[in-house]
This record gives C-alpha cells, sequence and structure tokens, in this order.
C-alpha cells in the first residue's frame, strides 16, 4: 500500500490485494500410451546443424532418465560417421551412419535446423529418402526451426499443419503452398508430427512431447532440474489433427 494514497484509494488497493485470483483453465493434452520401454530417439545432423537446436532436445529428452522410467535414449546419425561441423563451429562425432550402420529402432525421429536446409541439403535425396523410410515406423517425428523443410520435402507434412523458424515462414509458404503452415505458435503438434518455430523454443517443444508421453510430474521435473520455467498453460501452441485445430493458443503470449 502507498502510503501517500488518499484513504478512498487506499481502501481500494486493499481491497484489490484481497481479490482471489481466477483459476487458469488447465489445458488438456492427447492421451497417449505412457511407454513401457526406453524410447530411442535420433537426431539427424549434418555440416551446419544449428547447436540449440540440437542440444535443446537432447538436453530435455535424456534427463527424462531421472523423472520417468525407463526414459529416452539419445543418439545422432548422419550421413557418414566423419565429424560434422555445427554452424556454431562445434565438431560432433556421429553415433551412426545411415547410409553404412545397421542402426537402432528409432522410436522418435529429431531434425534440427541446418545452414543449408533451405536450399542444398533439400535436394539431398539419400538424406530425404532416409527421413521417409523412418516416418513408417517412428512414433513421432519431430523438427525445430527450419528442420520442418526437410519434413516438408519428404512428403510428412502433406495433411498436417506445421510450423517453423518465424522469418522463414513465408518462405516456407512459397516453398510449399499447399501446406497448412501456422504462424505465432512455439510449436505445432499434429498426429504424429511436432515442428517448433526452434532456437529457445527447441526447449518447450522437446518439453511438451516429455509431458505428453510421462505426464507433468516429469516435466516438471525435467524443467526444474534445467532451471527452466515451464507451464504449458502459457505457451503459445496449436494442436491439431489433421490440420484441424483441437487446442488453439496461437499468438497467446507470443
Amino acid at each position: 500500500m502507498v502510503a501517500c494514497q488518499p484513504q478512498s484509494q487506499q481502501n481500494e488497493a486493499s481491497q484489490a490485494d484481497t481479490t482471489v485470483p481466477k483459476k487458469t483453465t488447465q489445458i488438456a493434452l492427447p492421451k497417449v500410451d505412457t511407454p513401457t520401454d526406453t524410447l530411442h530417439v535420433a537426431f539427424l545432423i549434418m555440416d551446419g546443424t544449428f547447436n540449440t537446436e540440437l542440444t535443446a532436445p537432447i538436453d530435455m529428452f535424456q534427463h527424462t532418465i531421472f523423472h520417468a522410467k525407463p526414459g529416452m535414449r539419445v543418439f545422432t546419425i548422419a550421413k557418414s560417421k566423419a565429424a560434422i561441423t555445427t554452424f556454431e563451429g562445434v565438431k560432433i562425432l556421429p553415433d551412426y551412419s545411415y547410409t553404412k550402420d545397421k542402426l537402432p529402432k528409432i522410436d522418435v525421429l529429431v531434425v534440427p535446423s541446418a545452414e543449408h536446409h533451405l536450399d542444398t541439403d533439400l535436394k539431398d535425396t539419400t538424406m530425404i529418402n532416409f527421413v521417409k523410410k523412418v516416418d513408417k515406423e517412428a512414433r513421432y517425428v519431430t523438427s525445430h526451426c527450419d528442420g520442418a523443410f526437410v519434413l516438408a520435402q519428404a512428403g510428412l507434412l502433406d495433411n498436417v499443419a506445421s510450423t517453423t523458424f518465424p522469418g522463414d515462414v513465408e518462405k516456407y509458404r512459397q516453398r510449399f503452398p499447399k501446406l497448412n503452415i501456422l504462424d505465432k505458435v512455439w510449436f505445432v503438434h499434429d498426429g504424429k508430427y511436432i515442428t517448433s518455430a526452434g532456437g529457445a523454443r527447441s526447449f518447450e517443444a522437446a518439453l511438451y512431447l516429455v509431458q505428453l508421453l510421462y505426464g507433468k510430474k516429469a516435466a516438471d521435473g525435467v524443467a526444474k532440474g534445467l532451471v527452466l520455467k515451464w507451464d504449458i498453460n502459457q505457451v503459445p501452441f496449436v494442436i491439431a489433427n489433421q490440420g484441424k485445430k483441437i487446442v488453439n493458443r496461437q499468438g497467446v503470449n507470443f
């Protein structure tokens, strides 16, 4: 209470201070089967991969082992096992080559953005065909930032809603004019596909999948362990079914 306020204003302020805040409506997520076995999560990497879109979901998923048994096991895959260099200059040795190695089962495929996802990478038919192949058996296929261009090029997003890096939404629409493309969201979940705006929003998109699969307690635990503020009720996102919006928070707190 401000001491120099007139008494009438002080009374009003006092009354306002005692008002019980309205409860936030809890968003109901789709019901899915909680995994009873370890989920194997593959990260598709290549030269020019952006650090955040790779490391953010790796952190979220790998830390599930501390909050939801048996949790997730993460690994990286690339065209060869030669070191790749990220856009920021970090060298990474891929765990597997998708052209030469026998790969573990892939339950979740993650496609982080890379420097050439809008041009030369989309002409890499070997990589695009690999994504198509994994999609046939993967439980979820996700992308961050311009990784959506790869999924779209593979034809995976033809019948679903999706998003990409905010600065590239128009380029996304121009290249794939028939797609249902949403903006002003951090991520979009439609069927088995989750596409995110990327950057630091890759954390929330990954946490969403953790909460979807393992529940709020697990997601809160992962977020707390990494000192992240997480509340699904405050996030701008869309859940859809074949393009039709079921939960629409487009533009909320964006």
